[in-house]
Order: C-alpha cells, then sequence, then structure tokens
C-alpha cells in the first residue's frame, strides 16, 4: 500500500522536472528575442541611425533623448549584455545547475524593474513610446514570469 504513494510522488516529480527544464528553455528562446532586439537597437545607435518606428510613432523622439545613452554607451548596449546573461543562465538552469537559478531569477527581476522605469519615463516623460522599447518590455515580462514559474517548479515538494 505504501508503494503506491510513492509511485505518484515519483511521477510528479518527474513532470515538474520537465516542466521547469521547458519554461527554461523558453526562457532562452524569450532571451534570444530580447538579446536581438538590444544589438538592433545598439548598432542603429552607434552608426547615427534612428530606428524608425512600425506601429507608434515616437521612435525618435524615444531613442534620440537624452535617456537613450549613459555617456557614450547606449542603454540598449546594457540590454544586450542583461539579455545574453539571461540566456546564457536559462541554458544552465535547463542543464540544472542548480546554483545559477537565483542569479537568473535576480537578473530578470532587475531586468523587470528597469523596464518598468523606462515606461514610466516614455509615458510621463517623453510622451512618446518606442516600438523596440515596447517589444523588450513586453519580452522581459514574459521572461520575467517564465523564470518565476520555472523557479517555483524547482522546489522540493512539501512531504
Amino acid at each position: 500500500m505504501n508503494k503506491q504513494p510513492v509511485a505518484n510522488n515519483q511521477t510528479s516529480r518527474n513532470s515538474r522536472r520537465k516542466s521547469h527544464r521547458s519554461l527554461y528553455a523558453i526562457a532562452a528562446v524569450l532571451s534570444l528575442i530580447g538579446l536581438a532586439d538590444a544589438i538592433y537597437l545598439t548598432v542603429e545607435h552607434l552608426v547615427g541611425e534612428t530606428a524608425g518606428c512600425i506601429v507608434s510613432k515616437g521612435c525618435s523622439e524615444v531613442l534620440g533623448s537624452k535617456y537613450a545613452a549613459v555617456g557614450p554607451v547606449p542603454l540598449a548596449a546594457f540590454g544586450a549584455l542583461a539579455y545574453f546573461a539571461a540566456f546564457s543562465l536559462a541554458i544552465l538552469a535547463l542543464f540544472e545547475y542548480q546554483r545559477v537559478q537565483t542569479f537568473l531569477m535576480l537578473l530578470v527581476q532587475s531586468m523587470f524593474a528597469v523596464n518598468l522605469w523606462l515606461l514610466l519615463l516614455q509615458a510621463f516623460v517623453l510622451h512618446a513610446f518606442c516600438d523596440y522599447c515596447l517589444l523588450s518590455a513586453a519580452v522581459t515580462l514574459v521572461l520575467t514570469a517564465t523564470a518565476f514559474a520555472a523557479h517555483i517548479r524547482t522546489q522540493p515538494l512539501s512531504s
């Protein structure tokens, strides 16, 4: 009679393991999307071009503002570094390096906070929105939710 709950518990653990691995794979793909967006904006900034908007009309105002760079370094370059780090950590977490899961959570929470600040800046200071910035914010939101869900899935089951 005791063997049945143990078997069900083992099945539940295997299911959770597969689930959190899938979530880390999704986090890695999301990070690559964000990385591509950030690299595009960094290159555009470095060559002196302003990316044109597709949906909204505020890209030139946002990307040309004093908030678009920290000194000579475009803000998007910091985003590219963050997305690359998130990708790397998600891949390591996918292969069950337990210690990186906490670092991934801290990183995506920081990215979420920065994106929230940048959205508020666009809305209340610049009064303009950039399509690429909105894409980054959406990717970061989903990345944060995905990393959080994966982190929850890696926690031990209570007996």
